[in-house]
């Protein structure tokens, strides 16, 4: 089975990427890093006890307000209070020391979790004979969860100023420095439309879907890449790797050796860029 990374930055147009991957003609399933995140922390997990303790006694507003329930007894304790998760994210969202820190420590509590559900899941689909998943990550190479994907698919836009406008436009409560700051968070996208391309266009280890149009171009710019990752990896490939387990095994290791590889060259490349200025 084929592991899709699809990744970009907030506001690039990547949750429509992935409902049009989930709908007919590709019909692929989704596994959405985002929502099992807010699974992970609801009331009564250990990720919300985890978040609380550490993030409430210096972020009064953390809780959202408690509703009245008519079926709650007096005698009844009352139930826990869901995360506001707009209060969590100006908390943890910003390039200062402090919020680097803070985000640095909620990703810590969160994306273990994520991790264990996100294998669950990967599980559940090979066993059912998908031929594909799609891995929707915002902080796909940031969390390292690359190295487990067959191609990786970066939803781009050219111009920073068309992202902000679309990110404001949906989040209309945002500041402009909150919107800034949200975007600075999630990484340059043009970094990482460089990593998917040092992974290899030809290969299709790589591939980049770029989001400066209206949807029609949108469209038409998904079809191209599954078209292209189709083309390295067709179906029939997906059955023998399900029909012969042992085979399945020793690509998926040989998968996880070459990205892993990959990343060593980019970390490489990095440091000699840094050296020369």
């Amino acid at each position: 089975m084929l592991i899709i990374g699809l990744t970009g930055s907030i506001a690039t147009g990547k949750s429509t990427v992935s409902s049009l991957l989930s709908s007919p003609p590709y019909s692929l399933p989704v596994i959405d890093a985002d929502q099992l995140a807010r699974k992970v922390v609801e009331p009564g997990t250990p990720g919300y006890s985890a978040i609380v303790n550490y993030f409430g006694p210096s972020t009064p507003d953390l809780l959202l307000p408690a509703e009245p329930s008519d079926s709650q007894t007096q005698d009844a304790p009352p139930k826990p209070r869901p995360l506001n998760r707009p209060a969590l994210g100006r908390r943890v969202f910003g390039t200062s020391e402090e919020r680097k820190r803070d985000r640095m420590i909620l990703n810590k509590i969160v994306h273990p979790a994520v991790r264990w559900e996100v294998y669950k899941s990967l599980l559940y689909y090979y066993l059912h004979g998908h031929w594909a998943v799609v891995l929707d990550v915002p902080l796909l190479f940031e969390s390292g969860m690359d190295l487990i994907c067959g191609t990786v698919v970066v939803v781009g836009v050219s111009d920073p100023a068309v992202q902000m406008s679309r990110l404001r436009a949906r989040d209309a409560h945002l500041s402009a420095e909150d919107a800034e700051n949200r975007v600075k968070s999630q990484g340059d996208v043009k970094g990482k439309v460089e990593k998917a391309e040092f992974r290899g266009k030809e290969s299709a280890r790589g591939v980049i879907v770029w989001n400066d149009g209206d949807k029609d171009e949108l469209e038409r710019e998904v079809r191209k890449a599954v078209s292209t990752i189709q083309g390295r990896s067709p179906r029939w490939w997906a059955w023998w790797l399900l029909l012969a387990p042992p085979l399945g095994v020793g690509v998926a290791a040989w998968n996880l050796a070459v990205n892993y590889g990959i990343r060593r060259r980019w970390e490489r490349k990095e440091v000699t860029e840094k050296a020369k200025l």
